[in-house]
């Protein structure tokens, strides 16, 4: 039994968009077209590998097993097909990046829009999202987070500094409700909580004092996945607020907000740009990690 190699590309397209529609518009055809492939694939190995409802597609346990195994493949395939870019001389293709919301320096501009016109013909999509996911099986050629949180069999290339943590409130909130001296104070405040996504829990609060890491408790009293309200929320006196100090840097430089706890909160490993560890790097994303490097110089 031999699966037809265009319709296992289809398949993987259609598991990380989980939709017809959506696989559709990103592979340039119609869905019924998607929908016929998958549906010769599926008789082929004799198995389902979708559930289809009017909303939405689904992979059945065997789909699941097949994504997961087809995924890495796939991915080198299409560095090995991208790869014969070298040969023109010039990066060129789609290059998908997945980004934490909270890295702002290359979230700021300069650093991509830098990049879009050192490299015309690549044409760059950004999923800003704070998810923790497989970026291989996803379809995505590089992602930027937190060193802390990168899988050991990822390379990683700086993209900041090192980082840290503030609490911060508005000038007005520490007036009324008094200024805490101790992170464990905090749970007698008002709090503005952020969490990555609605089914995850709020982002704990986690301090160091004398060399010993140590969460607090808050209850937060709003919580939102949305950095920029947070922000907001904080400038106009709805409570303390605890996040990137690099995020926060502007409103603490306009008055608008005050960093309390400092000493509590050390500096730590900062954002990389990270990718699968493979020998053929495609040239949009070699175009990329130098001028990132070249960045940091």
């Amino acid at each position: 039994m031999m699966a037809d190699l265009n319709a296992l590309a289809v398949f993987t397209v259609v598991a990380q968009e989980r939709s017809f529609r959506a696989a559709a518009d990103r592979l340039g055809v119609t869905r019924s077209a998607v929908s016929q492939t998958i549906g010769r694939l599926e008789a082929t190995l004799g198995m389902a590998l979708v559930r289809r409802t009017t909303r939405s597609v689904s992979l059945t346990e065997v789909g699941e097993r097949l994504n997961a195994a087809l995924a890495p493949a796939m991915a080198e395939i299409r560095a090995a097909v991208e790869g014969t870019g070298d040969l023109a001389g010039r990066p060129r293709g789609q290059l998908r990046l997945a980004v934490s919301s909270i890295a702002e320096r290359f979230l700021a501009g300069p650093l991509l829009a830098g990049f879009a016109a050192a490299c015309p013909d690549v044409q760059i999509d950004v999923t800003v999202t704070d998810e923790e996911f497989d970026i291989v099986a996803e379809g995505f050629d590089a992602g930027v987070r937190l060193g802390e949180v990168i899988e050991q069999d990822m390379i990683a290339v700086p993209v900041s500094a090192e980082q840290r943590q503030t609490v911060v409130a508005s000038p007005g909130y520490f007036e009324r409700a008094g200024t805490p001296v101790h992170p464990r104070e905090l749970a007698q405040h008002r709090c503005i909580g952020w969490r990555p996504a609605p089914k995850l829990a709020p982002y704990r609060w986690e301090f160091t004092e004398q060399g010993k890491d140590f969460a607090v408790a808050v209850a937060p009293e709003i919580t939102t996945n949305d950095m920029a309200l947070m922000i907001k929320l904080a400038v106009a006196g709805a409570g303390i607020t605890f996040g990137m100090e690099e995020t926060f840097r502007p409103f603490v430089a306009r008055g608008e907000l005050v960093p309390v706890l400092g000493a509590f909160c050390p500096p730590f490993a900062g954002f990389y740009l990270y990718y699968p560890n493979r020998r053929n790097l495609a040239p949009k994303l070699r175009a990329l990690i130098d001028h990132v490097r070249q960045s940091r110089d």
